[in-house]
């Protein structure tokens, strides 16, 4: 879908990278790595955002860290754009909000790194029915085209340590 609007791949894959976890940082280097394209079009591309104000950076050492500027105007709308790519839009309206005492979502895994992926990882904390879970997370796959690995935490038992991977912190999609 959104391919269709913006026919850059690694315009894509920014966007990704950095409009859906606010908190991301990379370098040029790493998004070479992460991406697998050459780091001339990446550093094209970069550039553009950081022209448009819609990345900053700073250098540390020798390496420029880009990070999303949350304060440009149009930060929140694309931030929902990559939402509603990913799906996770149609993911809260369908399985979050019909789930008991349900107090926060969290997205782990690639998709909270900002690599885009046929997987989503999501962790729900609360007291949750999982057999009803189960159903409800099996519709929203046939609706995103997605497939959607979860693990439930009672309140109690959960830790952001525990569910914190490759220094990603996970990110907080809906909260009570």
């Amino acid at each position: 879908m959104i391919e269709t609007l913006i026919s850059s791949k690694t315009r894509v894959k920014l966007l990704l990278k950095f409009f859906l976890n606010s908190n991301a940082t990379s370098y040029l280097r790493n998004l070479e790595n992460e991406f697998g394209e050459s780091t001339n079009a990446i550093r094209l591309e970069l550039n553009r955002f950081e022209e448009a104000k819609m990345l900053t950076s700073h250098l540390d050492g020798k390496k420029k860290i880009f990070r999303v500027n949350t304060g440009h105007p149009l930060f929140r709308e694309l931030h929902n754009i990559v939402l509603k790519y990913i799906g996770l839009d149609r993911i809260v309206e369908h399985v979050i909000q019909r789930l008991g005492s349900l107090e926060q979502v969290y997205l782990t895994g690639s998709l909270a790194r900002g690599i885009d992926g046929d997987i989503i990882d999501l962790v729900f904390v609360g007291d949750i029915d999982k057999v009803y879970l189960a159903e409800l997370v099996e519709k929203a796959e046939t609706k995103i085209h997605r497939r959607i690995r979860y693990i439930t935490f009672l309140p109690a038992d959960f830790s952001l340590l525990k569910i914190a991977e490759n220094n990603t912190e996970p990110l907080l999609l809906w909260s009570s």
